[in-house]
């Protein structure tokens, strides 16, 4: 009996191993990055790729291994493969079964700013009727704890949150105290402008380590314009506000969100430029959404997709050029892409998650105690279109909630990998679902990709992280994103 095996296992033959499932785009030049079932990728130069394809590489190719040890082929020496590829892929969709962690309460739709591009249809700030009362908060917090999830987060928003700082408090007394029993993870976050912060509201934020998430849309000029108020005085209030909450809670415990409108375009250093001089360590650079004044104001259509994907690729290269010259900053919309495409892991971000993150991410109990499957649906409701109202607290049980048939439909529908173009797509791994976006601009809630704004914003994400991973010191940055 021979002790060693022929010849031609030893030479590199091709059709030496089977492909496991892939799919692959191209991206600059030459290139094309293949990505697996489980976001896995390696970028091949088109001979490579159609190489591989027809099962003709050989074993001494360098790129070989790397397509061996990612599960893009299974060869003699690889019995594990698809294995291995299903733990991976239970690894990532093991968070789906968690169900919702993010819970937000509505507690008023009054505000003293008057943005033209606001979402959700804010009302006068003396119009009391739309404030939550404690028996609809109480109730959806009966709901928040019927949650499976290990860990639970209450977010407050409004209109603005601290104009009705007694239902906080009543919230946040009532949830800790059924936690001792509960015995959850607890978090909670007020999302507020900051406008009406007091001595009341810092003690109260204080007592109960509340995280506070706020707006910043740029220099002075631009926050004004975008979110005025009277006085003019919406970015002094804004930064001043910041300072003392980050001297009384502590240097994380605030965060800002930006919106893009059309002045923000060509300004986009300059709004990383104010987001640094106010000590932040990242921004997330955010277009507008199709929803409320937004709408209604014409603000939304002022720009294009491609007008915003401009916007936010010279921000990225601004960013990246900071962080190359040592100043460590971080985009946190691409840092939660790279979570997906260079770790194990999932984001908790609603747009991420396929199927889509509407319920299952988060849910919104709305003023009056409507439930919603995401704040983008309560934003749709307030246009008259309740197409994405899930149930009421006071007419319907988690059951009913949860497991009827409009909401579970669009989950349904929404898992990409199933999704026509969606399915064969290489960057569907990374990508995720938006049903209500694609219902409120198409009218259904997969909707045609060719004519969505979320699906070609993502795709040139995707594409530019790709091709500025190859660039050096790139990748090292985008690994320190999303490890972080």
């Amino acid at each position: 009996m021979s002790k060693f095996k022929a010849l031609e296992f030893y030479s590199g033959s091709a059709k030496s191993y089977d492909l496991l499932p892939f799919r692959f785009t191209k991206l600059s030049g030459d290139d094309y990055v293949v990505t697996n079932l489980v976001g896995e990728f390696v970028v091949l130069s088109r001979g490579d790729l159609e190489n591989f394809a027809r099962g003709k590489m050989v074993t001494s190719h360098p790129a070989y291994r790397t397509l061996k040890v990612k599960h893009f082929l299974s060869d003699a020496d690889s019995g594990v493969s698809t294995d291995l590829l299903a733990l991976k892929a239970r690894t990532k969709f093991g968070p789906l079964a968690n169900f919702t962690g993010l819970h937000l309460f509505v507690t008023t739709l009054r505000c003293d700013h008057s943005c033209p591009y606001c979402q959700v249809s804010r009302v006068n700030d003396r119009r009391r009727e739309f404030d939550m009362s404690e028996e609809t908060a109480m109730k959806s917090l009966d709901l928040t704890f019927r949650s499976p999830s290990p860990a639970l987060k209450i977010e407050f928003q409004g209109g603005e949150s601290l104009l009705n700082i007694p239902i906080m408090r009543l919230v946040v007394e009532e949830a800790k105290r059924r936690n001792v029993s509960a015995k959850r993870d607890l978090e909670f976050v007020i999302a507020t402008n900051l406008a009406l912060l007091d001595e009341e509201a810092l003690d109260f934020a204080l007592e109960h380590n509340i995280l506070i998430s706020t707006s910043l849309d740029g220099p002075a000029d631009l926050h004004n314009g975008n979110r005025p108020r009277p006085g003019n005085d919406s970015h002094a209030r804004t930064v001043s506000a910041i300072r003392r909450v980050r001297q009384r809670l502590g240097r994380d415990r605030v965060g800002a969100l930006m919106t893009t409108t059309a002045a923000s375009l060509g300004r986009v250093r300059d709004i990383i430029d104010e987001y640094v001089a106010q000590d932040f360590r990242g921004i997330f650079l955010r277009p507008l959404s199709p929803y409320g004044f937004a709408i209604k104001t014409k603000s939304y259509h002022l720009y294009s997709a491609q007008e915003w994907i401009k916007f936010y690729l010279e921000g990225l290269d601004y960013i990246i050029e900071l962080n190359l010259s040592g100043f460590t900053f971080t985009e946190f919309y691409a840092a939660m892409i790279l979570r997906k495409m260079l770790t194990p892991f999932q984001t908790s971000y609603v747009d991420l998650q396929s199927p889509a993150g509407i319920g299952i991410g988060a849910v919104v109990y709305n003023y009056d105690g409507d439930v919603y499957a995401s704040d983008e649906s309560r934003m749709l409701a307030e246009m008259g279109d309740k197409s994405f109202c899930i149930g009421n607290v006071h007419n319907n049980t988690y059951e009913e909630i949860f497991l009827n048939d409009r909401f579970l439909d669009a989950i349904e529908k929404s898992f990409a990998g199933s999704v026509p173009m969606c399915s064969s797509c290489a960057f569907e791994p990374y990508c995720g679902s938006d049903p209500v976006y694609h219902h409120a601009t198409q009218g259904d809630v997969v909707g045609k990709k060719p004519l969505s704004g979320f699906c070609s914003r993502n795709m040139a994400i995707f594409r530019g992280l790709f091709e500025r991973m190859e660039r050096p010191g790139v990748r090292q940055i985008f690994e320190s994103w999303a490890f972080r």
